[in-house]
């Protein structure tokens, strides 16, 4: 256990026999029916690349304010490039009224697809947008772009052990996230020179919007927490080397409930320590290709929701969560 969530190592469903699919996928069917969050090991993914990637996030969000609101994307409510405090609180979109969250966040996508009209229709632009890179520092495109491949290998062995936990088809879901519209962001949530308003965090209380979030962090006070369906919070280690991952919105739905996307926060600091505390997070958010369409993997007559389109519910989570436009 890590501070209350399981551990579960995949090396062998990544490198051995269906029987070993079939066993992790089985650990994970368990704790995504009380929790709906792990850690993972054993992934493959190469650390030199994590660090690298969490040192180039930091040394953009070092830099002085104007230069990184040079890289805010012209179009207001594109989902790429840079967002400053005050753009968002997360729990809106769980009908909880909060004040903005206390964070900064770099958000991107995928750096190149095919010239295909999927990608290039009117319907494509909307959510295959090109990444609006800062000028420094130098590489940041680049393994940022490294860091996405190695999140989408990782994902699809994921979501074939989602299909195995729910005695399916292997490939289930693979023509269904073929042409994903995954979203990453860097999280940074600085030093609190100032006590928070009321009910004011470093990410107010919400669920993610996709299938699954596959997160890496940094264990620093002021972390992440995650609320168990017994109403009790706990603390979720962050582990710099591993990853958590937990169920977003989509999946919860596709399974009928019988998988829990979990509200979770990220609490602020305590006073004593907010001044010279600071955390970075790197968040890959899993979500289908935009014309996924949704609907309920129980028998017949029994969903708990109407079948909704990727897409359409990825972005009525944005309208949602968008309280300031810069």
């Amino acid at each position: 256990m890590t501070k209350g969530i399981p551990v579960i190592d995949i090396a062998p469903a990544l490198a051995g026999s269906l029987e070993d699919r079939k066993r992790v996928a089985r650990e994970i069917d368990h704790t995504c029916t009380e929790t709906g969050f792990f850690t993972i090991t054993g992934h493959g993914v190469d650390t030199a690349l994590i660090d690298a990637l969490r040192s180039t996030a930091h040394a953009f969000f070092a830099l002085p304010l104007d230069e990184k609101r040079r890289a805010i994307h012209p179009v207001a409510d594109t989902p790429r490039g840079y967002r400053a405090l005050g753009i968002e609180a997360l729990a809106h979109g769980n009908d909880r009224p909060t004040p903005p969250d206390l964070k900064e966040y770099y958000h991107f996508g995928r750096e190149r697809w095919p010239d295909e009209p999927y990608y290039t229709s009117a319907e494509g632009r909307r959510y295959f947008i090109p990444n609006l890179w800062p000028e420094r520092p130098e590489g940041f495109a680049a393994v940022a772009e490294r860091y996405y491949a190695e999140m989408e290998r990782l994902v699809l062995c994921m979501m074939r052990l989602t299909a195995l936990a729910h005695d399916l088809d292997e490939t289930f879901f693979d023509d269904k996230i073929d042409r994903h519209i995954t979203a990453m962001r860097l999280n940074f949530y600085p030093e609190q020179t100032g006590a928070p308003a009321p009910d004011q965090m470093r990410a107010g209380a919400h669920t993610d919007y996709g299938l699954l979030t596959i997160l890496n962090g940094e264990n620093v006070p002021g972390g992440l927490q995650v609320l168990t369906r017994g109403g009790e919070w706990i603390d979720v280690e962050t582990d710099p080397g591993n990853f958590v991952v937990n169920i977003g919105d989509l999946l919860m739905r596709w399974t009928n409930d019988r998988w829990v996307s979990n509200t979770h926060r990220v609490i602020n600091p305590p006073a004593e320590l907010a001044a010279k505390t600071k955390r970075l997070s790197i968040a890959f958010f899993h979500h289908p290709n935009y014309d996924a369409r949704v609907e309920c993997i129980a028998p017949p007559g029994k969903a708990k929701y109407p079948p909704v389109l990727s897409g359409e519910y990825r972005d009525l989570k944005y309208r949602q969560t968008r309280v300031s436009a810069a």
